[in-house]
């Protein structure tokens, strides 16, 4: 596979850097990765010399904790700092900034390297943008107000007439319809961010709030939803998994793909998931 270097990239490696780039992305006589054969990483970002990460705005525990992914604490922050390591990239070369969700699997150009905001990988997106390897594979799950008509529902069917919220642009959409609704969007009510979904439920102005079980936990836990209750996990509801997110053909892209399987493979995610996860992702019912 050929991998396109960017006119902004060529602007800013010059013609004679930009030559030598695309000689040496060719495929590989193996069919492996072309990483190896590629230029030097640290050039070929957005900002030569430095890793530039997009993440939420805001970025929800547990997966930035404090919205402060700077600090390499909560499980995505800690995993990107896991990746720029093992691509190269020293801890103080990683640079954040802020996106909105669909900004991370929209098509064209972006002022950022990699994107992680629980992006779920999926064909449709996969036409746009190229993904890490998958890092985590969560289920979604359902918030109910404590004391509501919803509170002891232990089915999907005991959901069938709620209002549910969720975010545009999230699988937990078509899990909602698939699992709660039978195809209808008549009681959804969609959101640009669970933090407005967060404050309607709380407030009771709707019924229920799905996205994925680490921040229904979370959520519930830090009194965002109210007096509330996670009622239970959609079955069936997990998805190819979890992605960072490049520009469509990046040059990173097999060297994110390499670092990430290294750390899978190594380990190094695993141990991220336990230390950061673990407490929300334990002792959550299943609906029926």
């Amino acid at each position: 596979m050929d991998f396109i270097i960017s006119r902004r990239q060529m602007l800013k490696l010059g013609a004679g850097a930009a030559m030598l780039g695309l000689a040496g992305c060719g495929s590989s006589s193996d069919g492996g990765s072309d990483a190896a054969a590629t230029d030097d990483v640290t050039q070929l970002t957005f900002e030569p010399g430095k890793l530039t990460v997009a993440t939420g705005n805001p970025a929800w525990e547990p997966w930035v904790m404090n919205d402060d992914p700077e600090s390499g604490e909560g499980f995505e922050a800690a995993l990107v700092y896991a990746l720029a390591e093992q691509m190269g990239f020293a801890k103080e070369d990683v640079v954040w900034v802020r996106t909105d969700f669909g900004e991370a699997f929209a098509p064209g150009e972006h002022d950022w390297d990699l994107n992680i905001q629980q992006v779920s990988i999926s064909e449709e997106r996969q036409a746009a943008v190229d993904f890490s390897p998958a890092y985590f594979t969560p289920t979604q799950a359902v918030i109910v107000s404590k004391g509501g008509k919803y509170e002891n529902a232990t089915s999907c069917a005991d959901l069938a007439d709620a209002v549910i919220a969720v975010m545009t642009g999230t699988t937990a959409d078509a899990f909602v319809m698939e699992s709660i609704t039978n195809g209808s969007d008549d009681n959804i009510r969609y959101y640009n961010d669970n933090v407005g979904a967060a404050t309607d439920l709380k407030n009771q102005q709707i019924d229920a709030l799905v996205t994925d079980t680490p921040q229904c936990v979370y959520m519930v836990e830090s009194g965002q939803t109210g007096d509330s209750l996670v009622v239970g996990q959609i079955p069936g509801s997990s998805d190819a998994g979890l992605g960072m997110t490049l520009a469509k053909d990046s040059p990173l892209t097999p060297f994110v793909t390499d670092a990430m399987n290294a750390i899978l493979d190594d380990g190094t995610v695993q141990g991220l998931i336990d230390q950061w996860l673990a407490a929300y992702t334990s002792d959550i019912p299943t609906l029926a």
